[in-house]
């Protein structure tokens, strides 16, 4: 990868924290300002904790997990210790999740509001449940020592594509989600007529789907994955110089430059699946 592609990997990286960020500030602007604000009564104050929840959760922090093995400050860590990482921001993200759902469930049964009718329910609590699956699978497989190998780089594909599709479905619900709350929400002005409010959460609303694109666009880049583990070590020990090896090696020597054919070689030579599995 030449210089300016890690200048690419910063700026996307960037991008998609600030605009992170600004969702967290919006979907909080909008419960504190617009709605009623938060509580844990029963009220329309604790469904307010849902949005907020979901999108600093659900949204943002699993964002954050899915992409935290493509930062190459990190490629000079321990892998163990890259998977415990990505395993606690998940856990974080699904308990949030969690207390999320718990806040809807109460307002619900508090206001006798029917539960799980609309497509936004049912999409939703399906993504929960996947996302609980997938948890447990990802410990099992990758952080359990007995468990062999060959499962874990069988396993792998269908892992990586499960996350991208959890996530999705997760910004997806949100947008079905801030929609049915606006409809059934605002009456005078109705939502049809776009008083501030539902011009302000269109704008979160395509933050969120922003957000979603730059964090699959870091994910689904080949060249800014992970090196293997055999790789990391052999361009240290090998090609890195004294001082790649004590500050790691770069995106550009990892990836390309003029170092691209002996890293190709290297890779080929890897005989450990383990070491490809991320």
């Amino acid at each position: 990868m030449a210089m300016e592609n890690v200048k690419q990997f910063v700026f996307v990286l960037s991008a998609a924290a600030a605009v992170g960020f600004v969702c967290i500030v919006f979907v909080l602007r909008w419960v504190l300002y617009f709605r009623e604000g938060l509580a844990w009564d029963g009220g329309a104050a604790e469904f307010n904790w849902h949005p907020v929840l979901i999108v600093t959760g659900f949204i943002f922090l699993q964002g954050i997990a899915i992409v935290v093995y493509r930062l190459p400050w990190t490629w000079s860590c321990s892998k163990l210790m890259m998977k415990l990482i990505h395993a606690g921001l998940n856990l974080l993200a699904f308990v949030f999740a969690v207390i999320s759902l718990v806040a809807v469930f109460d307002f619900h049964n508090a206001a006798k509001i029917p539960n799980m009718y609309s497509l936004h329910s049912w999409v939703g609590l399906s993504a929960v449940i996947l996302y609980a699956l997938q948890i447990l699978l990802g410990i099992g497989v990758y952080l359990i020592p007995i468990t062999p190998v060959s499962i874990r780089a069988a396993f792998m594909p269908i892992h990586v594509y499960s996350g991208l599709f959890i996530f999705t479905s997760v910004v997806a619900t949100a947008l079905m989600g801030i929609t049915e709350k606006l409809i059934f929400s605002l009456k005078d002005p109705a939502y049809k007529n776009s008083p501030p409010e539902a011009t302000f959460v269109n704008v979160l609303g395509i933050l969120i789907v922003i957000f979603g694109a730059l964090i699959l666009w870091i994910a689904t880049r080949t060249s800014w994955k992970r090196p293997s583990d055999q790789v990391l070590h052999t361009l240290h020990t090998n090609g890195g110089g004294e001082a790649n090896s004590k500050v790691g090696p770069t995106m550009s020597q990892l990836s390309g430059g003029g170092d691209t054919e002996a890293f190709g070689d290297v890779r080929r030579r890897s005989s450990k699946l383990d070491d490809q599995v991320d």
